[in-house]
């Protein structure tokens, strides 16, 4: 068969531990940016001038600074600035977890932004508190507003944890690129195979994601 090759040797169990470690990245990355991120959105809406100032300088700088080139000064300007060598790993996760909290942030002072003004005067006046205000008319109302865009952003985070490959992190791309070098001689056309594969490995993590906030979009619309 056209495919044998693929199958030979340790070639599709390299390519499952690859996509598990490219899964292990994203899961921790989109966990802890929820969580985070949730919470410098509350940052984003202090009333404190020089707090709100500082948490927006650093949106804007993740936002203009390439992931890429916080991944190669995390891995590389660590080990140079303080001798100590970072796991490529564990470097990808902070780049990811501090893009994450940033993107996270702006969506939740965007949702809740959007909550009309008088809900919150109209609980204040009817006795509630500020926090039970934000807990019972401003939380469920951004969780809502917060969630489709939420999953889109974790969808890009599954996605650009491929660059990870670019810092010597073996997660799947990485393995794609690896069992290509090693079959070019038996199968010219092996990045075609290899890439397909890692094209339907990909969809199939983030479809799921995607037909989910499509769901919620419609079901929320009503």
């Amino acid at each position: 068969m056209a495919l044998d090759w693929l199958f030979e040797g340790q070639n599709i169990a390299r390519l499952a531990q690859g996509l598990r470690l490219t899964a292990e990245i994203s899961l921790i990355s989109v966990l802890l940016s929820c969580i985070l991120g949730t919470l410098f959105g509350l940052l984003l809406r202090a009333d404190n001038p020089l707090l709100r100032f500082v948490s927006r300088l650093y949106l804007e700088t993740m936002r203009i600074v390439p992931i890429l080139v916080w991944l190669f000064g995390f891995y590389f300007g660590l080990s140079v600035w303080t001798g100590i060598h970072v796991d490529g790993f564990w470097v990808c996760v902070w780049v990811f977890v501090l893009w994450g909290i940033a993107e996270m942030g702006d969506l939740v002072r965007g949702a809740l932004a959007s909550i009309e003004t008088h809900q919150v005067e109209s609980g204040l006046a009817l006795g509630l508190s500020r926090w039970q205000v934000f807990c019972h008319i401003e939380l469920p109302q951004s969780i809502r507003r917060v969630l489709p865009g939420a999953i889109n952003l974790f969808t890009r985070m599954i996605k650009t944890s491929s660059l990870a490959a670019l810092i010597g992190v073996i997660e799947v791309v990485k393995v794609g690129q690896q069992i290509i070098e090693n079959s070019l001689l038996v199968m010219p056309n092996a990045s075609f195979w290899v890439y397909g594969l890692i094209f339907v490995l990909y969809f199939a993590c983030c479809y799921p994601l995607s037909l989910w906030a499509a769901r919620l979009e419609r079901k929320w619309e009503h």
